[in-house]
């Protein structure tokens, strides 16, 4: 079953298969399918480009913690704010090694490093990239965070061998003012333009929950969807609250069912993305992942931590997937 479309689309807007054309009220008209009929839609789609019994587990570590000077308020690393997460360097290599070991034995596949910059410095660019490379020879595949990137810092990372970098967009064109203003959007498109022209792999989602609407999450879902190239990764996260930041006064924990609704739209507007469901988990209910499972999201970060905030437990995920019959 495809979404109904405006009158005097041509057939050609029907396809759910992957593209970069999207509208708007088609998008609105994927969202509001009966819920029946969205599922079973985006269950097709996923099912056409993805093992549904299957869950890829990556891993993140924040390398180099608060700081930031970005004035993003939704986040507990910003200088802007006082959150209570103290600055440090980055960290020994030892210990992200390590770390990378210890995500690998619990079943993740992908380590990403993430680091409280607004964007790197030459030196400190040196230092991920050696660790990039040791942690590919461990055979998980990588991704970094590390802020705004040029070119040149680009292709440094890829020559280094980093499979994935990740850069959010947060929310959309319309919402994006009222939550940053020390980085514009354009900023960010213009890093993941590098990171795609260097031969990376894109990771680029953003967080609802914050105050936005139904057509701000939509209208994120399209930024994302008439991009040049679909991201392969799409992380979805949920607002986690955080002490001190701007964002508190407009957070509102989003709706089970819209959250279930949104993960089944990213599936059918961007078919062969995977889509992460990343922070917040631990706000859901074992029934609420299912039906994300079910619309399509075949991705979560596994450790008790995320960067600052708290994770589902490991031991809580474990006995989803296994009531659930999906593998690692």
């Amino acid at each position: 079953m495809i979404a109904e479309v405006p009158a005097g689309e041509n057939e050609s807007r029907r396809s759910p298969m992957a593209r970069g054309n999207w509208l708007r009220a088609e998008a609105e008209a994927v969202y509001n399918l009966p819920f029946a009929d969205l599922m079973f839609q985006a269950q097709t789609v996923h099912r056409e480009n993805f093992n549904p019994n299957r869950l890829e587990a990556a891993s993140l570590l924040s390398i180099k913690t608060g700081g930031c000077p970005e004035d993003c308020g939704y986040c507990s690393q910003s200088a802007h704010y006082d959150t209570g997460v103290e600055a440090t360097r980055l960290m020994d290599p030892d210990h992200v090694i390590s770390a990378a070991r210890h995500a690998k034995h619990a079943g993740a596949t992908r380590f990403c490093m993430a680091a409280a910059w607004r964007s790197p410095k030459d030196r400190e660019l040196d230092r991920v990239c050696k660790l990039v490379s040791t942690i590919r020879n461990l055979g998980m595949e990588t991704c970094a965070t590390l802020g705004m990137l040029t070119a040149k810092q680009a292709a440094r990372l890829a020559e280094a061998g980093l499979d994935f970098y990740n850069h959010n967009i947060d929310t959309s064109p319309e919402f994006y003012g009222k939550i940053i203003t020390t980085r514009t959007l354009q900023d960010r498109i213009a890093t993941l333009a590098h990171v795609r022209a260097a031969g990376i792999k894109v990771c680029c989602g953003g967080i609802v929950g914050m105050g936005e609407g139904v057509e701000d999450r939509l209208g994120m879902l399209l930024l994302l969807a008439n991009l040049p190239s679909h991201p392969e990764s799409v992380p979805i996260n949920l607002w986690n609250k955080v002490k001190g930041v701007p964002v508190n006064d407009t957070a509102e924990r989003l709706d089970g069912i819209a959250l279930v609704r949104l993960v089944a739209t990213a599936r059918i507007m961007l078919p062969k993305s995977v889509v992460r469901l990343s922070a917040g988990r631990q706000y859901m209910t074992d029934e609420s992942q299912a039906l994300c499972f079910l619309a399509g999201a075949n991705s979560i970060f596994i450790g008790d931590v995320l960067l600052t905030t708290k994770n589902r437990q490991r031991e809580c995920d474990a006995q989803l997937l296994h009531r659930l019959g999906i593998t690692l």
